[in-house]
């Protein structure tokens, strides 16, 4: 079988296309956090807790709870004048209310640690914390250390990063 010119050019002009082709064209990767609650909504949670990301993934946070609104929100002070609890170069994140399987993405490209809740049910621990990347990346900030601002319910759900970086993902699980 011989290849005929037109056919190699068209074969390699594609090839040199798609090799060309810009990086921010290639898909980024995507996790999906849940936000979920009890069938009675005496609880809620975001289901992973903990999640180990790499730079330039998008989260994707679903409303899987049929009795609730729930938001995803970043602690940062222009967010309702919370304390900063992402990198200081990370922008800040606030879904709006999320009706039951309604969904919001939010991609992460600052390595560091975001911490994040909802802004209804943050007083019934419904906090979450993504780990982006890993501490020795240029730049990587680790969890705030200010918790000043914070309801032990809160501050008692969001899981250590070490946890996070060993295991990659930390569930959660409903209390019966």
């Amino acid at each position: 079988m011989t290849l005929s010119r037109r056919l190699a050019l068209t074969l390699g002009g594609g090839a040199l296309a798609t090799l060309t082709m810009p990086a921010g064209l290639v898909a980024a990767p995507v996790e999906v956090i849940e936000m979920r609650g009890s069938a009675r909504g005496e609880r809620v949670w975001f289901s992973p807790r903990g999640l180990s990301v790499a730079p330039g993934t998008t989260l994707r946070f679903v409303n899987r709870d049929k009795g609730n609104s729930h938001t995803s929100t970043a602690y940062h002070p222009a967010l309702f004048e919370r304390k900063r609890r992402i990198p200081k170069a990370a922008q800040p994140w606030d879904s709006d209310y999320l009706l039951p399987d309604q969904s919001f993405e939010v991609t992460l490209t600052v390595p560091g640690v975001y911490d994040y809740y909802c802004l209804p049910h943050e007083m019934a621990g419904m906090t979450g914390r993504i780990v982006v990347g890993v501490p020795a990346d240029p730049g990587w900030e680790g969890p705030s250390d200010d918790i000043a601002d914070l309801e032990p319910e809160a501050l008692s759900s969001l899981p250590p990063v070490e946890e996070i970086l060993a295991a990659g993902r930390i569930a959660t699980e409903p209390e019966e």
